[in-house]
């Protein structure tokens, strides 16, 4: 399975970060969609999207997607929640799902820093895809792809894009 990952919306799909996801599968979204359903639809209608609802998200986007997801694929299974924190600095309520579930795979966003990275402690891959949308302070508008093939993430790549360039 080709994945497409990115967190933090926050109402802006640019035709940029279309162009990276077109080889994908499915467009997993790590929370904070904004724009509403609308929003989140318009991204489905591109690309089969899984997400989770975000701190920012009204109640629109909460009734159709949850605070979690527990994914199992490829003999995988991925943990997706929006406020996880970092390794070592977990959130409490992420930390719990992460002890409940022992997930591979570890993906969350909120921080709208890019960080990939392997936690030794709990043995998974940590990801935090960044921010795609322009509100907030980072610079760069990051997201990833990556595949999920016999139990393995293979092929991760990073799409940056300064946040001057904006095109709904």
């Amino acid at each position: 399975m080709y994945i497409g990952l990115i967190s933090d919306t926050h109402g802006v799909f640019s035709e940029e970060f279309k162009e990276f996801f077109a080889p994908c599968d499915v467009i997993w979204h790590a929370g904070d969609f904004g724009g509403g359903l609308s929003f989140a639809d318009s991204i489905r209608d591109f690309k089969p999207l899984v997400g989770v609802a975000g701190n920012c998200d009204g109640q629109d986007i909460r009734l159709e997607y949850p605070n979690q997801q527990v994914l199992k694929l490829q003999g995988m299974t991925v943990l997706m929640t929006h406020i996880g924190g970092s390794p070592g600095h977990y959130d409490r309520r992420a930390r719990a799902l992460i002890e409940e579930f022992r997930p591979d795979v570890f993906i969350c966003g909120h921080s709208h820093i890019l960080k990939v990275m392997q936690d030794h402690k709990y043995n998974m891959l940590y990801i935090n895809p960044g921010a795609a949308g322009i509100q907030g302070w980072h610079v760069v508008r990051t997201a990833l792809r990556f595949k999920i093939e016999a139990g393995e993430v293979k092929d991760m790549e990073v799409f940056e894009l300064q946040r001057a360039n904006i095109m709904k």
